[in-house]
């Protein structure tokens, strides 16, 4: 069976399982599933909420973006309908605004611009303009940075950056293309060249936050962030940064970004070892044995990205085989189709160092779902 036939099998489970979720969260922006099975409300959390949580919790536009794959997959207006309730919603973020940080691309990437990309919605084309004002506003230019993050409790944030936020820079292409203004990409670019130098290893393996002098722009040091420890390689970090710069050549078309990819892909080929499990971070002891699912969907999707664009054919097979093994054990031991659980990839794990472990994350759908599209040969590339 090709790699083709196979996803498109496992695609018909997926569209007999999101037709019923979709129907029981028409109102929700789903994150986690209780103990039960059942979404929790990111928008229903107004009254009790840090800022940076409920509405402005940065993995909202993700329940918008399965909806939009299955929207461009099957044509069904339901799935349309139900996106827009999405975006919607988040209209309140830009209301709350001091909530809104760094990840708006991830918040409406997968919602308002795919809108846009997919419908040419003009409500939408305007909220993703929006988002990325807020974004390029974030732009540090003496260290050549986004900022992550706002202000946190007893810590000075105004020079961090983090791995993240590779994935945000396509919102920044995307209004740079969208209104012919170079800003957007020079914002963007810049961006992804300073955590080419400062964040990417020699190894190719990623820190996950670096510390700047936010009035020179000198790197001060690194964190460990959710990683297992400093210095170590945070598995979703990875993820993050071989999709975010594969991303960013595809847009730009400048080669430091795919040979950053290349490196960052090469290094994650010398971890993963069958049965294809993703530990959270690639550095982490053999006990507790902590899975992060999540991970394994944005490296495998990034993976099947570059082995698109990478010239090489004996790295374009490599990349897609273990992309596709990925997901294929994902699907055969991660993955539940059943009515008991309204998510559908188990053992995700937020941070290494966290207080829980294996649970259901909205985004691991997101990603999962993709890479099974990209499997199957859809040409629709959300980022």
């Amino acid at each position: 069976m090709t790699y083709t036939e196979w996803a498109n099998e496992e695609l018909k489970k997926v569209r007999e399982k999101i037709e019923w979720v979709a129907e029981n969260n028409k109102h929700k922006i789903p994150y986690t599933t209780d103990e039960k099975g059942v979404y929790d409300n990111k928008a229903d959390k107004e009254k009790d909420f840090r800022i940076d949580d409920g509405i402005n919790w940065w993995t909202n536009g993700f329940w918008a973006g399965i909806l939009w794959l299955l929207y461009n997959d099957t044509g069904e207006e339901k799935y349309r309908k139900d996106a827009l309730i999405q975006e919607e919603l988040l209209d309140k973020a830009f209301e709350m605004y001091y909530g809104l940080h760094h990840d708006v691309g991830f918040m409406f990437v997968p919602s308002a611009v795919a809108d846009y990309r997919i419908t040419g919605n003009r409500e939408s084309r305007k909220r993703a303009l929006h988002a990325a004002n807020l974004l390029a506003g974030r732009f540090n230019e003496a260290g050549g940075f986004i900022r992550a993050w706002n202000d946190l409790e007893g810590c000075d944030t105004r020079g961090w950056a983090i791995i993240d936020c590779m994935f945000n820079l396509s919102l920044l292409y995307w209004a740079g293309e969208e209104i012919k203004d170079p800003r957007y990409v020079q914002i963007a670019s810049s961006h992804a060249k300073t955590v080419a130098e400062a964040f990417v290893r020699k190894d190719g393996s990623v820190c996950h936050i670096v510390e700047f002098d936010p009035a020179s722009g000198k790197r001060i040091k690194s964190y460990g962030g959710q990683g297992y420890d400093h210095g170590s390689a945070w598995t979703r970090g990875q993820g993050w940064a071989l999709y975010g710069f594969t991303s960013a050549y595809i847009h730009s078309g400048e080669k430091v970004f795919l040979d950053t990819a290349e490196k960052i892909g090469d290094y994650c080929l010398s971890k993963i070892r069958d049965p294809y499990i993703i530990p959270v971070d690639f550095d982490q002891p053999e006990k507790p044995e902590y899975e992060d699912s999540c991970a394994a969907c944005i490296i495998a999707g990034g993976l099947l990205e570059l082995s698109g664009i990478v010239n090489d054919p004996d790295k374009k097979k490599r990349y897609a085989e273990t992309a596709y093994r990925i997901i294929k054990v994902l699907a055969e031991t991660r993955a539940d189709y059943s009515r008991d659980c309204e998510a559908i990839v188990k053992n995700c794990s937020a941070s290494y160092h966290g207080n829980t472990h294996h649970i259901t994350m909205v985004y691991a759908d997101y990603y999962y779902i993709e890479a099974l599209y990209k499997l199957s040969g859809s040409k629709f590339r959300m980022w």
